[in-house]
């Protein structure tokens, strides 16, 4: 009798996953078998970022400890009160480095280093001094 049970409960369970089949979406699935290749196609494209062809890097420079004191010094130099707050001032200076990384032109660079110093102990900057903040960014970490 219980062979009979066990039997009836394996059909049972082989029918329930055919019905369960029918209602599976072929592009929406993921078995082990389509895990496979979308791990392999994320691995794929780290392996040819290592390759000698040089790919823009997505993280953003920071300085050492010798580049952040010369920026410290270049950024005291244009105005004492871009450094009253070291972190923030290195933090806003890799932003700016940043959008140099990232290519953009000379102006947008300028004016978002002006938006990004401006304010507070800077109430603020000149055009001039905008330029020398990227130049000091560029100069002391950002090559």
């Amino acid at each position: 009798m219980q062979r009979k049970t066990w039997i009836i409960a394996g059909v049972a369970v082989l029918a329930f996953g055919g019905i369960l089949s029918l209602f599976e979406d072929d592009g929406d699935t993921d078995t082990t078998e389509n895990a496979k290749p979308s791990a392999t196609a994320s691995v794929t494209p780290d392996a040819k970022s290592s390759s000698t062809t040089p790919k823009p890097s997505s993280a953003v420079p920071s300085p050492d400890a010798a580049q952040t004191a010369a920026l410290i010094r270049a950024l005291t130099a244009i105005d004492p009160g871009l450094t009253a707050k070291e972190d923030r001032a290195v933090d806003r200076s890799r932003n700016v480095c940043s959008d140099v990384k990232g290519g953009k032109d000379a102006v947008t660079v300028q004016n978002n280093a002006k938006a990004r110093f401006e304010g507070g102990t800077v109430p603020s900057l000149t055009d001039d001094q905008t330029v020398n903040i990227v130049t000091a960014v560029k100069s002391s970490f950002c090559d």
